[in-house]
């Protein structure tokens, strides 16, 4: 083919294309982006919410659609709550993230993701319910376990998933390391108490779901420490197979939400993703918080549902471990205490 009729042949082929492109456009909406659609959320959560989720999502899109009109449609992303703030700081475009600890929260407002303010931005410092860790144990309760001691026997399994990926993890040795002071103990002592038990945890998963998964379908370790609504959905799910076991004192698991700013912005979804945060505040939402054994912070929803929790000592990473960040630096940072307790074991 001569260079003439090349040139040609490539100006006929910009020409169809350019026809074609505006032959689509003409059937698309007018104003605004031409490939609007309905809008979309992405929730990151942690790893044991989904079923919570699966319930909480289609109630919010068909309060919304009554309210506004409007179909908003709601994706999911799980994993262990660090390992998901990573990866929205390192990229992953959530319109909403829903933690189970401040930690993870403020590591994105120190990226600009999340207004530096969060906590203030929604009620009870921005946590629409809260949990704590107990025990699940095997049918019968075989090695009587019944508090933090009991975890740190040498012939006891533990199950407990990574505390440096996990917000689960991090709330068990913490509240293992509280439950010393609590009873006048020395950090001395509750170092020691948590390096024992961290020496009976023979396989330490990334995430919640990965260690219930050990614990009941592997059937490795003599107890699963884990999230009281986690306990409760395994009891439904396995039946008599298994017992919970509340320890004296256990630990306040506040579950702070979030709007990704940078996200919402981009996208044009912060009227949706606000209404889907407040959505869990409503009464229909902290009814469904209820039914998954997650303690609400409605005061009418708490005294209708008070028969499914049980009363139990909670102590705060605020009072005993001085906030979140100062917990994560001495604790959980590389060369914290948790990698020296690792290192021996």
């Amino acid at each position: 083919m001569s260079k003439k009729n090349s040139v040609f042949s490539a100006s006929n082929l910009q020409r169809r294309s350019l026809l074609a492109a505006i032959a689509v456009a003409a059937t698309l909406p007018l104003g605004g982006n031409a490939w609007a659609a309905d809008p979309v959320l992405l929730n990151v959560s942690y790893d044991v919410m989904r079923e919570v989720f699966k319930d909480i999502n289609p109630a919010f899109i068909a309060d919304y659609k009554q309210k506004t009109g409007a179909t908003v449609t709601v994706n999911q992303s799980h994993g262990g709550s660090s390992k998901q703030a990573r990866a929205v700081a390192d990229g992953l475009e959530a319109s909403v993230v829903t933690m189970n600890q401040a930690n993870d929260v403020d590591l994105l407002a120190d990226r600009g993701l999340v207004a530096a303010d969060w906590k203030a931005k929604f009620p009870h410092g921005a946590a629409p319910f809260y949990s704590t860790v107990v025990y699940l144990v095997r049918k019968g309760n075989p090695k009587q376990i019944k508090d933090w001691t009991d975890l740190a026997k040498p012939d006891v399994k533990v199950v407990i998933p990574n505390p440096k990926t996990s917000g689960n993890g991090r709330y068990t040795y913490l509240a293992a390391w509280g439950s010393v002071l609590k009873k006048g103990g020395t950090e001395a002592q509750a170092r020691e108490l948590v390096g024992k038990i961290f020496k009976n945890v023979p396989v330490m998963d990334t995430g919640g779901r990965a260690a219930t998964t050990t614990f009941t379908q592997r059937q490795i370790g003599d107890v699963l420490v884990t999230f009281e609504n986690e306990v409760q959905l395994v009891r439904t799910e396995f039946g008599d197979n298994f017992e919970v076991v509340y320890p004296a004192v256990s630990i306040l698991a506040e579950s702070p939400v979030a709007v990704v700013d940078k996200v919402v912005d981009k996208r044009g979804l912060r009227k949706e993703a606000t209404a889907y945060l407040n959505f869990l505040y409503s009464d229909a939402g902290q009814e469904i918080l209820a039914k998954h054994y997650l303690r609400p912070t409605s005061e009418a929803v708490a005294k209708k549902y008070a028969a499914t929790f049980k009363p139990i000592t909670l102590l705060s990473v605020d009072t005993v471990f001085g906030g979140w960040r100062a917990a994560q630096k001495k604790h959980f940072d590389d060369g914290g205490e948790f990698d020296k307790i690792f290192a021996t074991k």
